[in-house]
């Protein structure tokens, strides 16, 4: 690798706060398969580190490279530059299905056979958010997986990799809940793990300018989410719903050093006693974020608008979810335009720069009506204050009672996109919309939706170069269903 690419390592190690890596113990590689800045601010990755090391692992942080394409060499560790493929266990923390091809990229760039099948007695376990909804298109590629929660078991997983024979390592493994072996268990999947309400919360230990969430410190308010919301892994039936954690104990964990606190969790708004935690936050002279806000909750507790705006925040953040109240209704969304209408307010009265409204596109049984809804809504709502709707074509995943869905079509969601942006340009600027990529939101059902062969079809994705074009043709190549006329997917094209 190039010197440059060394200094930028050694850079980002010298402006961490509280990274505590000590050499000495077995090594393990933890591997995300996105760039620094995306894998220091999650959670999950940086929390099941935590737990490695309370195991006496030595374990060092992978990531794919910035500008992959521009990489020399093999990649090594940010702790000691020490190759990947030097480590005999891996950990991998996959967060969405389109990261599959970043770690595809990661292996064959350290020269590791991305096919679990090609590699000898390898020690590859992967986890992360992904295995709540389907891992299996990642199957291929890795010797084991530890499903849902695994901060109680991941130690072991771990420890039994080392000094054992592949055979006893896999009887370690069957032991253990939420364990899944691709090779023996086929497409089986078990139940996931939960950890105990001990456990929590889970919290961050790095902080870095680099990140994507720069300088902020995670830590979990709560965990799951008692509503019902039928297109969501984390709906109420998850591990048990929602498990709150004191105020007392989130704040002991808040070191001097995090300028930034960044409070996690599914329904982190519908925590009871968040405005108390804001506000000591606050008081103590720290930054605030919070992952996921509830239009509802805002609506009736004004003072989470106003403390999250003296935390810093410059956008107050929503969700509708659909078009429509009654598409809102059949998804079991309980959000009210009256809840969104005082978000609004709440963000003019306390001088917020936007209202950021996130929605999805493409639900089932959605039409024009719907769209000219949300038309009419949004000018309204404009008026109050500047808004921008984050719209993201609708995914059904598995493990949710939409799981059996239908994408809406490539074609369909453009067309709608077209009509919505044409409704609100009376508007004049006050209400923008930002898409996220309908084609690539087509690649991700596939994927959320398929098996295991879809990871090879993902393999030959990145070895064709990774366009879309590329990714329709591998698809196509590994699902014919998608050639009958009966399946309501094929509105596509072979842009790029």
């Amino acid at each position: 690798m190039s010197l440059n690419e060394r200094k930028l390592i050694k850079e980002r190690i010298r402006q961490e706060k509280g990274n505590i890596f000590r050499q000495g113990g077995p090594r393990v590689a933890m591997l995300y398969p996105s760039p620094y800045n995306a894998g220091m601010s999650s959670l999950g990755y940086q929390w099941i580190i935590s737990r490695l090391q309370q195991y006496g692992l030595s374990v060092e942080r992978v990531f794919l490279p910035d500008k992959p394409e521009k990489w020399k060499g093999p990649l090594i560790s940010y702790e000691t530059q020490t190759p990947l493929s030097h480590f005999p266990v891996i950990g991998i923390s996959l967060a969405y299905e389109l990261e599959l091809a970043g770690l595809i990229q990661c292996l064959e760039m350290s020269g590791i056979p991305a096919l679990r099948e090609n590699r000898e007695d390898s020690r590859i376990i992967l986890g992360g958010p992904l295995t709540f909804s389907n891992p299996l298109p990642a199957a291929p590629f890795v010797d084991a997986m530890l499903l849902g929660e695994a901060e109680e078991i991941v130690g072991e997983a771990f420890s039994s990799a080392f000094h054992a024979s592949r055979e006893e390592w896999f009887s370690t493994l069957r032991g253990l809940p939420g364990s899944y072996i691709p090779e023996s268990d086929g497409e089986q999947l078990p139940p996931i793990a939960k950890a105990s309400d001990e456990m929590l919360p889970a919290r961050s230990h790095i902080i870095s300018p680099d990140a994507e969430l720069s300088n902020m410190m995670l830590i979990e308010g709560e965990r799951g989410c008692h509503r019902s919301c039928t297109f969501c892994v984390m709906r109420r039936s998850t591990n048990g719903g929602m498990r709150l954690v004191t105020p007392e104990r989130i704040l002991s964990f808040i070191p001097e050093y995090a300028p930034r606190v960044g409070l996690v969790g599914a329904a982190i708004s519908d925590h009871p006693k968040l405005p108390q935690i804001l506000e000591k936050l606050v008081q103590n002279g720290k930054g605030v974020g919070v992952s996921s806000l509830r239009a509802d909750r805002i609506a009736r507790k004004p003072m989470i608008a106003k403390l999250l705006r003296e935390g810093g925040y410059k956008t107050l953040t929503v969700a509708s979810d659909a078009a429509s109240h009654r598409l809102r209704k059949n998804i079991s969304k309980g959000t009210l335009e009256k809840h969104l209408i005082s978000c609004a307010e709440q963000a003019s009265e306390h001088k917020y720069k936007l209202l950021k409204i996130y929605m999805m596109l493409g639900l089932p049984d959605e039409n024009d009506d719907d769209i000219n809804e949300l038309i009419r809504f949004c000018t309204e709502i404009s008026k109050i204050h500047p808004m921008v709707l984050g719209i993201a074509p609708f995914v059904p995943k598995k493990n949710t009672p939409m799981d059996t869905d239908s994408f809406a079509g490539i074609k369909v969601i453009e067309k709608r996109l077209k009509k919505l942006q044409k409704g609100l340009r009376v508007t004049k600027g006050r209400a923008q919309i930002r898409s996220t990529s309908v084609k690539w939101a087509w690649i991700e059902y596939m994927l959320a939706q398929g098996g295991s062969d879809m990871g090879m079809a993902v393999l030959n994705s990145v070895h064709k170069g990774g366009r879309f074009a590329d990714w329709k043709r591998s698809l196509i190549e590994r699902d014919r269903s998608l050639m009958s006329p009966w399946r309501r997917l094929i509105p596509i094209t072979l842009s790029k």
